[in-house]
């Protein structure tokens, strides 16, 4: 897991708006390399999304890089660039209804990247191949001429994870997957996006605010507050020793399994006045191998006691 495929570095979203700016991504420098999983997680509004978007290309970033196989994906391309880049990378999203066509089979749904990038040599080929991506996520090639409102939701996310593999792509963003999705159908598909990533040699950048199921599929996890990373960790580390204050709090507030353990456990309230920079800017510090936390020098000195 040494090479590097995703390199982001002091990205930068903001919008305006009446009332001003909203740093919605406010300088995030971290690596995804290939083959692995990075969780991102974080309270609503804390901009994991924006991230994604923006990493993909759907936003422009206000500033910084993403360097793509080293190539940077925000700088100018010729449509066949684009065409190639959109191929290597693709999405899942949150609403697995939202983002499928009503009026479309789920064939044609599927085939819409095999039909852009001319994968199919004819009709006969490109139905095949909507039919091995249906078995491939767990449905069947019967499913292929009806229409998502015949689908329950689960069935719809395992759709759009079709769609996303027909392109043969090397990377996918899942952009919160599982959170319309009953308990045991996330697991479900939690296992489907593990075993594809066996098998295909996918990398993944999982965005969620369910730690529990995040630490099921993640080799690192990165927490983000307010814009910026203030916590990124293999996954096992993380949950054993969190250091930062806000990551404390998050998992403080995973729910028990036994109810008497669930009534007696003391949740943490994140409070960002605890911390006193004095005006020094936190930095993202390694306080541990591969274990960074955003803190001031005084905090680091405390991290690594």
């Amino acid at each position: 897991m040494n090479e590097r495929l995703l390199q982001i570095k002091n990205l930068k979203q903001h919008f305006q708006t009446s009332k001003g700016t909203i740093k919605a991504v406010d300088g995030l420098t971290f690596d995804i390399f290939r083959g692995e999983t990075l969780g991102l997680v974080g309270e609503s509004g804390c901009g994991k999304s924006t991230t994604g978007r923006t990493i993909i290309r759907l936003y422009n970033a206000t500033e910084g890089e993403v360097l793509f196989n080293g190539e940077n994906v925000h700088g100018r391309k010729s449509k066949a660039e684009l065409k190639k880049f959109n191929r290597k990378m693709q999405m899942i999203f949150q609403d697995p209804y939202a983002s499928l066509n009503p009026r479309m089979t789920v064939a044609d749904i599927i085939a819409e990247g095999i039909d852009i990038h001319g994968l199919a040599k004819d009709k006969r080929d490109r139905m095949e191949k909507v039919h091995e991506l249906l078995e491939t996520v767990g449905l069947n090639r019967e499913h292929a001429n009806r229409y998502p409102h015949e689908f329950s939701g689960g069935q719809r996310q395992r759709i759009g994870i079709a769609r996303a593999l027909a392109v043969e792509p090397d990377f996918i963003i899942a952009d919160e997957p599982i959170s319309a999705l009953d308990v045991s159908i996330q697991a479900q598909v939690v296992n489907l996006m593990k075993k594809l990533q066996r098998e295909r040699g996918l990398t993944y950048l999982f965005i969620a605010h369910d730690l529990s199921m995040v630490k099921y599929i993640s080799d690192r996890i990165g927490v983000m507050y307010r814009g910026k990373i203030v916590e990124l960790a293999p996954s096992e580390e993380l949950y054993r020793n969190p250091l930062h204050p806000y990551t404390k709090a998050l998992l403080s507030a995973i729910p028990q399994p036994d109810p008497d353990s669930e009534r007696q456990r003391q949740r943490q309230v994140y409070d960002p006045s605890i911390h006193n920079y004095n005006g020094e800017e936190p930095e993202l510090r390694e306080a541990s191998p591969g274990h960074y936390v955003s803190c001031s020098q005084a905090e680091f000195a405390q991290y690594k006691s």
